[in-house]
């Protein structure tokens, strides 16, 4: 009896044995399994893949011949692919990917020229030499920042690691409510925006979602909202941020001189009005047409304002741009310019001690203070939008309070 019961014992171990067997022979099955490596569309399992970067004067040949590539093939794609892609424009630093055989000798079998961080062409090389273009996967994260001013919205980017390209976009953003020169220490930004990603190699800054600004006591926010197809930058009221006239005419100067009745001439030594505002920067600065309008002066004063540029902007307002160092191609009377568009350069021509432009507004042809000009804002969110709109502000502004 006891020698039929050790032998059931047995039998039921071996069987707990065998499928725990079974069960270590699956598990390296799958911990064996083998996935197939593919680069640009390509198995490269049992090939080699060679990166570089294209040297300063160097060809398409100088690269393809080390890898075995004929002069045949090598004159076939400079002739017969331009209309993909002209390997007259390799540049100097642009990434490059050699797919070669894996031999003592790698031979190379495909050629691929990074045009940017995510567009490229792929030329193959073997059998029917032919071009084709491809992109990478464009990953698109969506980060914050926050900082302080201590100098100037450029510099606390950059102190805080960020794009400096970011610094132009809040700029430009703001470029209706906010006086960039007139920036006080302690006025501090919140900002939500894309970034793009290429694997792993950030490629660039995309859009401001949201952002806001604290500035002369209040927050001023911004909301990117699209109506009609159309995207603009609007306040938490839903009144849109552009104006009929931007802040200022330059980006990144300072004010050297202000508005005033009796300013002492640098020059002249003696005092006499000043109606306008001079921005110290250096020379050779762009211009721009604050808002809308006509060109209906150009030309050079001698003894005062050097080259300058009036534009009439409506039956009430003009501004003046004066000591350019020269005009923007096309910039004639009776030429129409848009908000931002360029005018000319800052320069020291006429009466000036050094390189700055006096910026000068007008209501109803009276010299009036830039700095103290109340622009009315732009078409707001529209009736039918509202709702939508609102659910983007209720979406953001928790999330802009929550960043420190």
């Amino acid at each position: 009896m006891w020698k039929s019961g050790i032998l059931f014992l047995l039998t039921i171990l071996s069987l707990f044995a065998c499928e725990s067997s079974v069960d270590d022979v699956r598990q390296t099955e799958k911990t064996e399994e083998h996935h197939s490596e593919f680069a640009y569309g390509i198995n490269v399992d049992s090939l080699k893949v060679i990166r570089g970067t294209v040297k300063r004067n160097e060809f398409l040949a100088d690269i393809l011949l080390r890898y075995g590539v004929s002069y045949q093939v090598i004159d076939y794609i400079a002739r017969y692919t331009k209309d993909t892609f002209d390997v007259r424009k390799l540049r100097r630093g642009n990434n490059y990917s050699l797919i070669c055989t894996n031999d003592s000798i790698a031979r190379a079998l495909y050629f691929i020229y990074g045009i940017t961080a995510s567009n490229y062409v792929l030329y193959q090389l073997t059998d029917s030499v032919s071009a084709r273009l491809g992109a990478k996967e464009i990953r698109v994260e969506t980060n914050s920042i926050s900082g302080a001013i201590q100098s100037s919205l450029w510099n606390a980017l950059v102190e805080e690691g960020a794009d400096p390209n970011l610094a132009n976009e809040l700029s430009e953003i703001y470029a209706w409510t906010i006086d960039f020169f007139g920036l006080q220490k302690g006025d501090h930004y919140k900002a939500i925006f894309d970034q793009y990603f290429v694997e792993d190699t950030y490629t660039g800054l995309g859009r401001v979602k949201a952002a806001s600004f604290h500035h002369g006591g209040k927050d001023l926010y911004a909301f990117y909202f699209e109506q009609n197809g159309k995207g603009d930058y609007f306040d938490e009221e839903g009144n849109s941020l552009q104006r009929t006239f931007l802040k200022a005419p330059l980006r990144y100067s300072r004010i050297s001189s202000g508005f005033s009745n009796s300013r002492m001439h640098p020059i002249l030594k003696i005092r006499r009005p000043h109606h306008g505002v001079d921005y110290a920067a250096p020379s050779g600065t762009p211009v721009y047409s604050v808002g809308d309008g006509v060109v209906v002066k150009k030309g050079y004063q001698k003894r005062g304002g050097g080259n300058y540029v009036k534009v009439k902007h409506n039956g009430t307002y003009s501004t003046t741009y004066m000591h350019l160092k020269g005009f923007a191609k096309g910039i004639k009377v009776g030429k129409h310019v848009r908000q931002g568009d360029l005018l000319g350069y800052v320069g020291q021509t006429g009466l000036a001690s050094g390189p700055h432009l006096d910026f000068r507004f007008y209501r109803n042809g009276k010299a009036v203070n830039p700095l103290k000009v109340e622009s009315p804002p732009s078409k707001p969110v529209e009736p039918a939008y509202r709702a939508a709109f609102d659910s983007v502000v209720s979406h953001y502004i928790p999330l802009l309070d929550s960043i420190r």
